[in-house]
């Protein structure tokens, strides 16, 4: 069994272009908890900036998501490719939506306890266990991309000043993204928790303080809590949404 918390907050900005998928749940503002059993996904999804609509296109692409099926690989590929054609046909029957786009990270975890991590962007999927943190998703990001070709350092990577540029991602009329779709190797454990969250967590808050959180004697909400909140603190001038999942073996 999963416990499963979800926090989504528009911050400082005038409103929210985050949105959080828990089990068939699609949140786009506030606090949500649920006990889930597999099979079940959760995801976040993130507007990108600049573009039009970045919360329609966020929603839409979680909504989508909750349809989903099949945990096979491959038929999850194809399915989140068809959510990006989809994004971008709207778009461009629409004209006030034309070019929104979004992120997506997420976890499916099958009815036989296997896990399959998807990724387009630059939000991310982490898990923390034994007190460890270890992130499980690769960034899209040009600065990814350079630092991946040993152009940048891992220091220069972290303080680029085009580290916020992303690949095509859901609903790009220019090019049609690359998803990431691959399994977790091993067994979930007790104790386990899976993170995902947008970058208005991971721009402010590092891995390491993250870890530092989630070892506090406290409920896995509260910990949720302060995990959103110490973006805030830290000066984040973007939405946050974070989304934990505790395995235990009940």
């Amino acid at each position: 069994m999963f416990y499963c918390c979800g926090i989504t907050d528009k911050g400082i900005m005038p409103h929210n272009e985050d949105a959080m998928l828990i089990g068939k749940t699609v949140c786009e503002d506030g606090i949500f908890e649920k006990e889930l059993y597999a099979p079940f996904m959760a995801a976040v999804s993130d507007g990108v900036s600049g573009e039009n609509s970045g919360e329609i296109a966020s929603r839409m692409c979680l909504e989508k998501l909750s349809g989903i099926e099949s945990y096979r690989k491959q038929d999850m590929k194809l399915s989140l490719y068809r959510i990006h054609r989809e994004l971008a046909a709207y778009s461009e029957t629409y004209p006030q939506y034309r070019n929104m786009q979004a992120t997506l990270c997420g976890l499916a975890i099958d009815r036989h306890g296997q896990m399959l991590a998807f990724n387009c962007g630059d939000s991310r999927l982490y898990r923390y266990r034994e007190h460890h943190i270890k992130q499980i998703t690769r960034d899209q990001t040009f600065v990814q991309l350079l630092y991946k070709e040993g152009t940048i350092t891992a220091e220069e990577r972290r303080n680029h000043v085009h580290r916020n540029i992303i690949l095509p991602v859901f609903g790009s009329l220019s090019a049609d993204p690359q998803i990431d779709v691959e399994w977790i190797h091993g067994s979930v454990l007790p104790g386990d928790i899976f993170i995902l969250c947008t970058d208005g967590l991971s721009d402010y808050v590092s891995a390491l303080d993250m870890q530092d959180i989630l070892e506090m004697p406290k409920s896995l909400m509260k910990r949720t809590k302060l995990l959103a909140n110490e973006a805030l603190r830290r000066g984040g001038r973007d939405n946050v949404t974070v989304v934990t999942m505790l395995y235990t073996d009940e």
